[in-house]
């Protein structure tokens, strides 16, 4: 597997980070744009095995291949610019500002948004064989989704609303563990085995990813799901996104640069 001691990996951490800082505005947003849309048909890939076989642990142990593929693309996902890029800033790298950091995760944000919305409408037509028929058994379990992970949530108001916010933290917390993963290792195989084990977790335990959701809200809509855009944005994307960012840099990103990096004087004994 050729593991990278910890000490290692979140120095390279840091240097990513720092890297998509100053990555030109094209590339950022194409490779958002491709993570987006790679995303999304790995989310339909999991969605059609669990519809298939009836089980939601199948789905959830074939999700990582699209999580894999975009990483050892080198592509960008909003959730991976929230852990890296803060790294930078707290770093002191030259260069690095607020402003930096800010203007990366809204291009990220924007790219993602274009890929995943981009494959909705291409997943909703090759269901629907260009709108003539009705979207069958896979369109309507994404349309369920979308109710259920939108108006299920806004039945219990603002418990409901902190409840979004703490499955987006928790999801992070994993999806986060996956970028990481991507780092330990030299070895393609090292890497996707490392990669694969937090994300199943974070997809089979139901948890919020903005960048999936990006993909299955607009498509639940597009396929006849009863609610509205601003249901979607209020009562999943926006807690989401705010859920993704403290999540990741909180459990993950925070803790590795603190304790590997940061390291506090031994102790006298």
């Amino acid at each position: 597997m050729s593991y990278l001691v910890p000490a290692e990996f979140v120095s390279k951490m840091v240097d990513a980070g720092e890297s998509k800082i100053y990555m030109s505005t094209r590339d950022s947003l194409i490779r958002a744009y491709m993570a987006g849309a790679i995303l999304a048909l790995a989310a339909v890939f999991a969605i059609a095995v669990t519809v298939q076989t009836g089980s939601p642990l199948v789905g959830a142990m074939l999700f990582p291949v699209g999580f894999i593929m975009l990483y050892l693309m080198g592509f960008d996902l909003l959730t991976g610019v929230f852990v890296l890029t803060p790294l930078a800033l707290l770093d002191r790298r030259p260069g690095v500002t607020v402003s930096g950091v800010l203007r990366n995760w809204g291009v990220v944000f924007l790219g993602n948004f274009a890929g995943a919305l981009t494959v909705a409408f291409m997943m909703a037509f090759v269901f629907t064989y260009g709108f003539s028929i009705e979207p069958g058994a896979i369109g309507e379990k994404i349309s369920h989704i979308g109710e259920d992970r939108t108006l299920g949530y806004a039945q219990y108001g603002a418990a409901g609303w902190f409840t979004i916010f703490l499955r987006g933290m928790l999801c992070n917390w994993m999806v986060s563990m996956g970028v990481v993963g991507a780092m330990i290792s030299t070895s393609v195989s090292g890497k996707a085995i490392a990669m694969w084990m937090p994300i199943m977790l974070f997809f089979f335990m139901g948890f919020e990813h903005s960048v999936v959701n990006m993909f299955l809200f607009p498509s639940g809509i597009i396929m006849g799901g009863d609610f509205s855009v601003m249901d979607y944005m209020i009562w999943n994307e926006i807690p989401t996104v705010l859920g993704n960012l403290v999540g990741g840099l909180a459990f993950t990103g925070l803790t590795l640069y603190t304790t590997h990096v940061r390291t506090a004087p031994k102790r006298v004994i």
